[in-house]
């Protein structure tokens, strides 16, 4: 199969493939100490809502569930923050103050006093911490994605960008590891007293970490020539005003492709542990094993469906999961009933068939808007759409399971939001392989006559990253 190439040009600033190490890193990591949050929050959710909650533990979850929405409320005004400052000063200094507030606010979780101690003021600084972790949130996401985009070769940058969502796992897995293993040596009752806030305070030494691999490095290759075109920064963004007028189309689009993605995303990754221990009646400590190693398998699997997405192409990978995913929701959702074993049978096939949409969405939504618009682009309609239907997925699904009393109620929202995004994604253009410098649209110009081979042959001469080359 093969994709429109764009034409290209002589290589001026030729990147080491040392710097596309540290780029990823940089990265992934910030995106780590983001889901480490989701993962510790989710994972200690009974723990939380019993120290910092008043009411009965259905109500105090609920309250809980709900503070972990309010989160993502506030996203798209991070989104509408930070994403066009990204495109205006680059995407580095963002990405520097971003991963600081992040962890921060997770540090500072950990450090409330209980319900108990201060009453109503627990959960009012509680709901304040996660709306300055959601408003940093934001900014990360969208700034991690087009960083990584940028830095990446036109033909690896499926492979380049899985690594972002490895290290989302690994986050969410670290932080759900921590939880567990302080539930399993500390026990219940010490949990509840003071247990659980330790891993709330690991969150600095990762923000610590992810801000130290970001200041080293130079911002993208991408932008900086786009910067220099535009006189040292004076006109490189583009007016949020005319972002939405010429771009909605493209905005519109990824917001629909988010709505899939992010329902199944938060429905499996951080309501899952409250759904196996409320509703399928597991362990506290099998509740949070199950998914645990479901994520594990999915981890091993993303390179693989990165680079997959390189060869067969995007919308080919994203039609494979949203079709699995719509076909077996209800089948595993009725296995996940049967005992742990085939919970965590239903948690994996569920899972395997979500990883070719995770590995992908990286190289392939910052690739959907140009240079000048791109971090702005993807940090606005992605944090509009999760804030709306991704971060409010939990609450809704246990909301909806406790007025219709069934378990598969998370099956039939998983199968709606697939059916969003497949009419989204009729209408997306396909961008392996296109490169993204300039100031065009990826995937408009016409595809030089010597072909891939050539491109990639002078990427890899280049260092890694997308060369130049004589038109």
């Amino acid at each position: 199969m093969s994709y429109a190439q764009p034409m290209v040009e002589e290589n001026v600033l030729p990147q080491p493939r040392c710097s596309l190490r540290r780029a990823i890193a940089a990265s992934a990591m910030g995106n780590a100490t983001e889901w480490f949050d989701y993962g510790i929050y989710s994972y200690g959710l009974t723990y939380v809502s019993a120290a910092l909650f008043p009411g009965s533990t259905a109500q105090a979850t609920l309250f809980a569930l709900a503070t972990f929405a309010i989160s993502f409320l506030v996203r798209p005004l991070g989104g509408l923050f930070w994403g066009p400052v990204g495109d205006r000063v680059g995407r580095k200094h963002v990405l520097s103050l971003t991963i600081i507030l992040m962890s921060v606010a997770t540090l500072c979780v950990g450090l409330l006093p209980s319900f108990e101690r201060i009453g109503w003021w627990a959960p009012a600084l509680l709901i304040v911490l996660r709306m300055i972790q959601g408003f940093s949130t934001g900014g990360e996401y969208g700034g991690a994605a087009t960083f990584m985009a940028e830095y990446s070769p036109d033909h690896k940058r499926g492979l380049c960008g899985s690594f972002l969502e490895f290290g989302t796992l690994a986050g969410f897995s670290l932080g759900a590891f921590l939880m567990l293993g302080c539930s399993v040596v500390l026990g219940g009752d010490t949990m509840h007293a003071w247990g659980w806030r330790l891993p709330f305070l690991v969150a600095a030494p990762l923000g610590l970490i992810g801000l130290y691999l970001r200041i080293r490095l130079e911002d993208t290759p991408v932008f900086r020539e786009v910067a220099e075109a535009a006189h040292h920064d004076e006109h490189t963004g583009v007016p949020l005003r005319q972002l939405l007028e010429q771009f909605w189309k493209p905005m519109l689009l990824l917001g629909g492709l988010v709505i899939a993605l992010n329902v199944v995303n938060y429905v499996l990754l951080a309501y899952m542990p409250t759904f196996m221990k409320t509703q399928l009646h597991m362990s506290d400590n099998m509740s949070l094993l199950v998914p645990l190693i479901g994520m594990l398998s999915m981890m091993v699997l993303l390179p693989f469906s990165g680079a997959l997405s390189d060869h067969i192409g995007r919308k080919n990978v994203w039609w494979i999961s949203l079709v699995g995913l719509f076909v077996a929701a209800v089948p595993m959702f009725t296995l996940m009933t049967h005992g742990v074993t085939g919970a965590l049978i239903g948690f994996a096939v569920l899972g395997l068939l979500y990883v070719p949409q995770l590995a992908s969405i990286s190289a392939m939504f910052p690739a959907m808007f140009p240079t000048q618009a791109r971090y702005a682009g993807v940090a606005i309609a992605y944090n509009v759409s999760t804030s709306l239907f991704g971060g409010t997925a939990p609450m809704a699904n246990d909301w909806l399971i406790a007025h219709t009393g069934s378990t598969l109620v998370p099956a039939y929202y998983m199968m709606a939001a697939c059916v969003v995004g497949m009419v989204a994604l009729l209408f997306v253009r396909e961008t392996a392989g296109c490169s993204l410098r300039g100031r065009e649209m990826p995937g408009t110009v016409a595809r030089p006559p010597e072909g891939t081979a050539a491109i990639r042959q002078r990427d890899d001469d280049a260092g890694g990253y997308p060369a130049k080359a004589n038109a």
